[in-house]
């Protein structure tokens, strides 16, 4: 119960290891009659009288005044569990020595062991309060970690808010202050005050690390208020570890042009920070630039291979299979198989076996893809699904959409309730025909996740891109895009059911929009379409070869350019 008590907060006193070299010798206060003292207190501890031995040895720091033998007093009181003893022992070494910030350090810690959250809050005012100034900011900031054994989070947010006060007033503590706050908040569930907190504090201190980790942490939840601060605050020099995660939080947006330009900086200032070269070079693939992606991805590997420790390894793996999937959208199958020869041993097993299944599928052999799908071993539920998803994809993309649906459906009485095998299963319905169970999983899907976008973005494409009901597509796709306004698919969504209405002004400005943030194969067969309805035929031609480099095997695109008779 009591063992929190020497961490964080709670750090000893000591004493020079060795006495001064030079100067008058000190009187020791340890005479002979304490030192007997003493000596009984320790004998009565050991032989398993700790209750005696405790008061005898608090007497003995009372009288001499030494923060060790208080220190060694509430020690004593800990090991046997007695929280009330060890809490008078510090309050008595605080009344004895009153600037002593160890005394106070362990109170606060005791009294949040004894769940007396009021008295803590109170005891943490005067802790902060009697630090130094330039030792305020460094233990508001380790707050949360004592706290975080709290039960009730609510309250112990509530504590820390008002026990903080001063600190928030004071302009050389006030970021860390907030931060703090807004940290409490946020593990309490109290999104609304965390944001609140988290704005005060990137106000307060717009550069310091702490309030842009804590306001990216909270940038999803409110990307109105944050959002302007954060683009202000990254306006300046941060380290490279916060930069690549407000990058991550535009790709997960998504803002890919808006990210792009944050790990150009990132790349630009810190060549070499290896992670920031990874996800420049994964961003650059997902959007169709694979030479560039290529260029930042060997220097990715580069940077791995001449470290001296193992700590940008992680991604090692990652870079491999993405130089692979290049090698083989060029055609470059000797290479990709070589890419994929040097991925280590501990890769992701299904990562790694969905890429070869890839490659021996463009290969023409079929066979050997799927059973290479099938040979992965799994050895967790989540790792099991990860499975399923990878193998009726691959069954979807290779015209087996019955085997998948079989494939899914077992899956799913193995997990009733997961939500991405129930998303599988209607794409996979889609591909079957089956329209009514498609409709009917999307609709369940909106109910059980009503923020997520992906649902009605696909039933809104689905009717539209049959035709049918356009109005309620229409409906279902706005939905989409105003829980996700920057995704290109939803936006390739939008203009479609436009296009669908007779609105073709407007479907081709929303798809040059969409082409224009995500270069995707789906995407060009779309704009390609609307442009060559409007006579634009050139145009529709340029972009149907660039989605062929994108994705010749896209369904989508091959369809309509056989719907056209049109000869690339």
């Amino acid at each position: 119960m009591f063992a929190c008590v020497g961490s964080a907060l709670a750090q000893p006193a000591t004493r020079p290891a060795t006495p001064p070299a030079s100067g008058p010798a000190v009187k020791s206060a340890l005479d002979a009659a304490l030192f007997y003292q003493l000596l009984l207190g320790e004998l009565n501890v050991r032989s398993g009288s700790p209750g005696s031995g405790f008061s005898i040895i608090l007497d003995a720091a009372r009288k001499t005044r030494d923060p060790l033998l208080f220190q060694r007093a509430v020690d004593v009181a800990l090991q046997s569990r007695s929280g009330d003893a060890a809490l008078q022992a510090a309050q008595a070494w605080k009344k004895a020595i009153p600037d002593s910030t160890e005394a106070n350090r362990y109170i606060l810690q005791i009294l949040l062991a004894l769940n007396r959250l009021d008295e803590a809050g109170q005891a943490l005012t005067v802790s902060i309060r009697d630090l130094p100034p330039d030792e305020q900011n460094a233990a508001i900031a380790s707050i949360p970690r004592v706290f975080s054994r709290v039960q009730d989070k609510k309250l112990a947010a509530d504590t820390v808010a008002k026990a903080l006060q001063p600190a928030l007033r004071q302009n050389q503590t006030a970021g860390t202050a907030w931060t703090t706050v807004g940290r409490l908040r946020r593990d309490a569930g109290e999104l609304a005050l965390a944001v609140e907190a988290a704005r005060q504090a990137l106000l307060a201190d717009p550069g310091a690390s702490g309030p842009l980790i804590l306001a990216l942490s909270l940038a999803n939840a409110a990307p109105n208020e944050l959002a302007p601060l954060l683009r202000t605050a990254m306006q300046g020099p941060v380290p490279p570890e916060l930069r690549l995660g407000y990058a991550r939080l535009l790709i997960g947006q998504p803002a890919y042009p808006d990210a792009l330009t944050q790990l150009q900086r990132l790349n630009a200032e810190h060549p070499a920070f290896a992670e920031g070269w990874l996800v420049h070079g994964l961003l650059l693939l997902e959007t169709g630039q694979q030479d560039q992606a290529e260029k930042k991805l060997l220097t990715h590997i580069g940077l791995v291979e001449s470290a001296t420790d193992k700590a940008p390894a992680a991604g090692h793996a990652e870079s491999l299979m993405a130089l692979a999937q290049i090698a083989q959208r060029k055609g470059q199958l000797a290479q990709a198989q070589k890419w994929l020869s040097q991925v280590p041993a501990d890769a992701d097993p299904i990562k790694l076996a969905s890429r070869q299944a890839q490659l021996l599928t463009q290969q023409g052999r079929r066979d050997e893809a799927r059973a290479t799908l099938d040979r992965i071993r799994t050895n967790t539920p989540e790792q099991a699904i990860r499975k399923a998803l990878v193998q009726s994809q691959w069954l979807r993309d290779n015209k087996q959409a019955a085997s998948a649906y079989t494939l899914v459906q077992q899956a799913l009485a193995q997990h009733p309730q997961n939500t991405e095998l129930m998303t599988e299963l209607a794409m996979v319905c889609e591909k079957l025909k089956r329209f009514e169970e498609m409709e009917s999983l999307l609709r369940d899907l909106m109910k059980r996740k009503p923020e997520d976008p992906h649902a009605f973005n696909a039933l809104g494409y689905s009717l539209a891109d049959r035709n049918v009901r356009l109005p309620e597509a229409r409906a279902l796709i706005e939905q989409a895009l105003r829980l996700a306004p920057q995704d290109a698919y939803i936006q390739d969504s939008l203009g479609w059911v436009a296009y669908r209405q007779g609105q073709w002004a407007e479907a081709l400005k929303i798809l040059q929009t969409a082409y224009k943030a995500k270069p995707d194969a789906e995407i060009a067969a779309h704009l390609g379409e609307v442009l060559w309805v409007m006579g634009q035929r050139e145009a529709a031609a340029v972009i149907w070869r660039e989605g062929l480099l994108l994705g010749a095997d896209n369904d989508t695109l091959t369809e309509t350019l056989q719907r056209f008779q049109f000869k690339p």
